[in-house]
This record gives C-alpha cells, sequence and structure tokens, in this order.
C-alpha cells in the first residue's frame, strides 16, 4: 500500500457579506472546515477516543486484540463487528480505494494505518481523523459539526457538547435498521451513547468525577437545507464571485485549458470570499421586494408580479445589496442568463428612466436644459405607428417645452428629437461612459457589448432614435452602475462583488489571501462634473414631486420609466431608479409568468415606475440610509444653449 505524499480532502467554500460574519451561500459538496489540532480542545479529542477507539493513545494504528474480538464473534454468528481504531477509521474515509465493506479492504485498511501510525504522531492522526469524520447534518469534520448542533466553533465546545458530537460518529444519519444517534432524531438512544462516551473518559481518567457534566447540553435543531445551495435570493451573487474569480485567472466558466472549472474550484476548493454585500441593506432589501414574502411591497399583489433590485455605493462600485429573484439557481431578473440556446438574455426595456443618458449626453453637447422642444405626437418618415407621449398628448407645454420640463414630466416626442438632434450614437456612448455594458435590440433581440463595439457602429443601425427614451433592453445591474456614475459626479467605479479571497493552509490551518486577487479600484472620469451635476439637479426635482418615492428627509435624484407591452395600453415593465451621494439604486417591477406578461395591481390598474417601483425604492432607499448624513445635491445652472430646441416659438407680448 503506497502512502501518498497528501491526502485531498475537499473543503466547502464559505461566501460572506462585507462583515465576514454574515453567511451568503456555502458551496460544496462537504461542510467541511480544516481545524489545526490547537483548536480543538483536548476534552473533545478524549471524547472522540472514549467513542470509539480507547486504546487509540496505547496501540500502533491497529487494535490487533480487537480484531481477533470481532472476528471470533463474527465467526461464531455474532452481530457483524468492524474493530476500526481511529486510525483505520481514518484512513478509510481519506482514501477512495478503502471505502468498500470487505474482508480485503481491512487488510488493505490496517496496513495503511500502520503506516499513518509510523509517520505521524497521535495528535496528528487525530486531526487528520476530525477533520475528516462525517457528524451527520451535512457536517464533515468538527468545526463545521460543532457550527451545525451548537452554532458554536470547535474550540468553544464544552465537555458535554463534545461527547455529544463524538457519540454522533458511530452513526449519524438514520439506516433501516437504526435512527441513528442525533438527538433531534432519537434522543433516548444519543442520551445513552452520551453516557457510555462519559463512562469511558472517566475510566481512563480524562475527566474526574467532579469535571463530569450531569446533563444533557441543548442542541439546535437541524438547518433544513445545512446552510448550503444556492437557492436563496443571495444565490445570484455567487454567480458574479465565479466571474470575478475566472477574471483574476483562478479558474475558468468557459472551459479554458489548464484552468479548474469554476463550479469545481468554489465547491472543492475551499474558500473564505468576502463580499461587497452589506447584510442589514441586504435583509432590508429582501424584505421590501420578495414578492411572496409578508410585509412587502409586493405583498397582497398578483402573484405573477416579480421585482429585480441592485444598490450600488458610487464612491468605490461595490454592490452593496442585490435581488434578482429567490432562486440563485433559477432566472437572474436583475443580470444575465443563458438560455437553452446559448443566448444571452435578462434585459428589461428601461423606459422613460433611461433618459438619464440621453439628457447627459444632451448637456455634454452643448444643449441647455432650458432649451425648447415640440412634445407634439407626430409619426416619423417610415415608422408605422406615433410618438406619444405615454398617450397624454402634447403635454402641458405643446410645442414649447423646456428639456428641464420634458424630463421632469417625462414626455418621450422631446428625447425623439433631442435623440435625432445630437445623434443616437451619442447616447449609446454615454450609456456605456456611464456603465451600461450590454444593450440589446428588439426584433430579434440580441445583446451587443457595448465595451467591444463603436457606438457610431451600433447607432443608428441597431439603436435608432427610440433608444432617447429606453425602448432597448439593459439589465439592472447596468443601469444600477450607470446612476452610480452620475452620483459620483461622473466619476466610473466598476460594479463588482468580491472584496477579498482567501484560502487556508491545510498545514497550518491558516487563512491565507489568494495571490491575485481582491478589491482593485480603479476609479475613471468618464462624465464631466459640470454634465453630471446639472443632470442630477433636474432628477431633483423629479424626486421632490413624488408622491410615492420621496425619501425621507433627504434630497435624491430620481427617474421613472414605463414600457407597453408589445405596443398595447398595457405595461410589462416599470422602473424607478435614483441615487444619493452615497447609493444608487435602480428597482424593476415585471411578471415572472410567460402566461401573464402584463403587470397590474391588486386594482387592476396599470402598474407604472411612478406606482409600485416608486413605493419600494422609498422603502428600500430608507431603511439602507438610515443613520447616514442627508448631504445636498447641485441646482440646475442652464449651462448650454438654450436656442438648440426646434419648439415653435412663443408669441411676443403685446
Amino acid at each position: 500500500v503506497v502512502l501518498p505524499n497528501e491526502v485531498p480532502i475537499p473543503l466547502s467554500t464559505t461566501v460572506y457579506a462585507s462583515d465576514n460574519k454574515t453567511i451568503v451561500a456555502k458551496l460544496g459538496n462537504e461542510n467541511r472546515t480544516i481545524v489545526n489540532i490547537k483548536d480543538i480542545p483536548e476534552h473533545v479529542q478524549h471524547a472522540v477516543a472514549a467513542a470509539e477507539d480507547r486504546n487509540f493513545y496505547r496501540h500502533s494504528g491497529v487494535d490487533y486484540k480487537g480484531i481477533a474480538r470481532a472476528a471470533w464473534n463474527n465467526l461464531s454468528g455474532g452481530s457483524k463487528q468492524g474493530a476500526s481504531t481511529i486510525t483505520q477509521q481514518y484512513a478509510r474515509n481519506a482514501f477512495e480505494n478503502l471505502r468498500d465493506d470487505t474482508y480485503a479492504r481491512k487488510v488493505k485498511e490496517a496496513i495503511l494505518a500502520s503506516k499513518l501510525n509510523d509517520s505521524m504522531t497521535k495528535p496528528e492522526i487525530m486531526q487528520h481523523y476530525l477533520n475528516v469524520i462525517y457528524f451527520g447534518r451535512g457536517a464533515y469534520g468538527i468545526e463545521a459539526a460543532a457550527g451545525a448542533y451548537f452554532k458554536k466553533k470547535a474550540k468553544d465546545l464544552t465537555v458535554a457538547e463534545g461527547a455529544v458530537l463524538a457519540a454522533v460518529i458511530k452513526q449519524p444519519v438514520a439506516s433501516t435498521t437504526h435512527k441513528g444517534f442525533d438527538p433531534a432524531v432519537n434522543l433516548p438512544e444519543a442520551q445513552a451513547r452520551w453516557t457510555y462516551v462519559l463512562d469511558g473518559m472517566q475510566a481512563e481518567g480524562w475527566i474526574t468525577a467532579a469535571e463530569r457534566p450531569a446533563e444533557y447540553p441543548k442542541v439546535q435543531k437541524p438547518a433544513k437545507d445545512n446552510g448550503f445551495g444556492v437557492k436563496t435570493p443571495r444565490g445570484n451573487v455567487i454567480n458574479y464571485v465565479r466571474a470575478e474569480l475566472e477574471q483574476w485567472g483562478i479558474c475558468t466558466n468557459s472551459g479554458a485549458e489548464g484552468k479548474p472549472n469554476c463550479v469545481d474550484e468554489l465547491r472543492d476548493g475551499g474558500y473564505r470570499i468576502r463580499t461587497t454585500i452589506d447584510p442589514k441593506m441586504q435583509t432590508a432589501l429582501e424584505k421590501a421586494a420578495q414578492p411572496d414574502r409578508k410585509g412587502s411591497v409586493l405583498d397582497g399583489e398578483p402573484d405573477n408580479l416579480q421585482s429585480a433590485v441592485v444598490s450600488i455605493d458610487p464612491r468605490n462600485g461595490r454592490v452593496l445589496a442585490y435581488y434578482g429573484g429567490d432562486d440563485g439557481t433559477g432566472h437572474d431578473y436583475a443580470g444575465k442568463n443563458t438560455n437553452q440556446n446559448g443566448d444571452i438574455i435578462g434585459g428589461h426595456p428601461p423606459g422613460s428612466s433611461f433618459k438619464v443618458y440621453t439628457l447627459a449626453a444632451a448637456v455634454d453637447a452643448g444643449i441647455s436644459v432650458k432649451s425648447r422642444w415640440d412634445a407634439t405626437p407626430f409619426k416619423p418618415e417610415g415608422y408605422e405607428n406615433q410618438i406619444q407621449n405615454a398617450n397624454r398628448g402634447a403635454g402641458i407645454c405643446g410645442k414649447n417645452c423646456t428639456l428641464e420640463v420634458s424630463t421632469v414630466e417625462s414626455y418621450n416626442v422631446p428625447f425623439f428629437h433631442l435623440t435625432e438632434k445630437i445623434g443616437s450614437d451619442k447616447v449609446v456612448n454615454m450609456a456605456r461612459q456611464a456603465g451600461v455594458g450590454t444593450m440589446w435590440t428588439v426584433d430579434p433581440p440580441k445583446p451587443y457589448d457595448l465595451m467591444k463595439n463603436k457606438p457610431e457602429d451600433l447607432a443608428p443601425k441597431r439603436f435608432d432614435r427610440v433608444v432617447g427614451y429606453g425602448q432597448f433592453p439593459v439589465t439592472v445591474l447596468d443601469h444600477a452602475n450607470g446612476l452610480a456614475t452620475l452620483a459620483s459626479g461622473g466619476i466610473y467605479n466598476k460594479a463588482h462583488f468580491v472584496l477579498s479571497v482567501e484560502r487556508q493552509n491545510k498545514d497550518t490551518g491558516k487563512w491565507e489571501k489568494v495571490t491575485g486577487t481582491g478589491e482593485k479600484l480603479d476609479p475613471e472620469r468618464r462624465i464631466r462634473k459640470d454634465v453630471a451635476d446639472e443632470v442630477t439637479a433636474v432628477l431633483k426635482e423629479i424626486h421632490q414631486r413624488s408622491s410615492n418615492g420621496r425619501l425621507d428627509n433627504r434630497q435624491a435624484a430620481a427617474k421613472t420609466g414605463t414600457w407597453e407591452w408589445n405596443s398595447t395600453s398595457k405595461n410589462a415593465h416599470a422602473w424607478m431608479v435614483g441615487y444619493t451621494p452615497q447609493l444608487a439604486t435602480a428597482v424593476w417591477i415585471g411578471s415572472r409568468d410567460p402566461e401573464k406578461p402584463t403587470i397590474v395591481d391588486r386594482n387592476r390598474d396599470n402598474i407604472g415606475g411612478g406606482s409600485i417601483p416608486a413605493k419600494l425604492f422609498k422603502r428600500y432607499m430608507d431603511d439602507a440610509l438610515k443613520g447616514k448624513d442627508a448631504e445636498p445635491l447641485p441646482s440646475i445652472t442652464g449651462m448650454g444653449d438654450q436656442e438648440a430646441g426646434n419648439a415653435t416659438p412663443l408669441p411676443a407680448l403685446s
């Protein structure tokens, strides 16, 4: 039997929120965290020896007397006995070729156990054993078991608790003939075996009568999912973690040669990953946004409604809260997805919320928000339908609307004219500069990477003048990133999810940073500050006038957006997006039921950006910004050409 130099043990990867305490997800077939022997109390080691191998400190890896006793019992018709020592059990669990239950395996196991005993000290063997053995509840190793049964670390286990875990090892899960020794399943026998363990500890002199616990400790109820998987509202974050690990060259999501698969690496690599997610903000977002959650903004509304929300720190691009649905293994309504045909899908038409970029492009081109434009609905040459203002005719100002009023009132016609004047490529470029990385055409739907294609090559060929008021889909994440750039005065920070990546040194048990990983801030001025400030000043007016979305006791910039279903009077997408200097957030409401693509509220009224999305925006933002200073936003300057519009001149006063 060849003794390997190192036993590869699969480790679970734990993904944490930014506090490095709150767990976002645990990944891996085996929930296991390696601990050093110095972090395993001696009384726990003794409890395990008392339960599984009382001669552990005296034999040479194999208990030959025990084997003879077991063999006689088996040959004479008694119950089948294994007589495996702790060292043999470790060998069996560590090496795949020792997993079958045969006598030939027993011989190999005994030889390997003897070699292990010759090459390792007893504490080393105990350490390896306690990091390998299964304790039930999805927990492999003493550290995971301490968390699963007592919600604490192994180093903090009491004598009574250590004895409970030692008692479980013999049979941690139920079989057809025995319920096992998990106290939540079989308390009487678990307590009886606990007593057996304590008896052995006392008989071996490892505890005195005075040190022996008198009461069985309180054991946690088993977690329904053992903390595993990504079928949770936070599960979509893991997809972005995978993407960032690939960017750093740790693994591959696309099958690149010479790199491990990112899924396998996360499952078996034993990483500790700290993300940007703020646990309080994430909790506040989930409480507000989950459709089926009692007390949420969507509670009591039609079942087909779905929300997606992303919140970013404008100062650094950290994604502080992310909600794309309740199942991280399913469709992510806030980001990109791949369908069965391998096509990239996931964007939603942003409607008028996209006007923030059109307005920025206009101001950047030297057009004043005080310039005047014709808001009268009309039919451009080559178009089947009129360009309208969401069924509002010419609005309150007809043929003479300022760009400021057109934005606040969300008229579409002036933005069509504006886009025609400056060029739709300028609008696409501004969105690109702000942080919108992908945009889809509509018929046929096809994604275009704005970072890899020149705006002038995409527009107007792919994205015509209607880009000015948001026909073409974008993701909620990208939109939030774009808003964050405006919130930071035009400085772009790429949205990201990972702060640090650590991996455990199996020899020392210490966590060490993985070379080449971790947050790398690279702020870049993408939009002139005076342009970003002028846009913010206009959007501030929208926020002040919002009946449902106005935040408590603070200024904010905001914009609503709505897009109809197939040119009908019913809506399919509704947005509320906005920001303060500390936080940029994009909110989308749509349908999760392909059979019911339109969105109406409980009163059967059309949902627009100023209704449920605005309520969700306010609920979340007020909670997320609680305790943070209210910071002022800039005021309109009117900079640029005020004569740039196409409005009919007002009649002269007589």
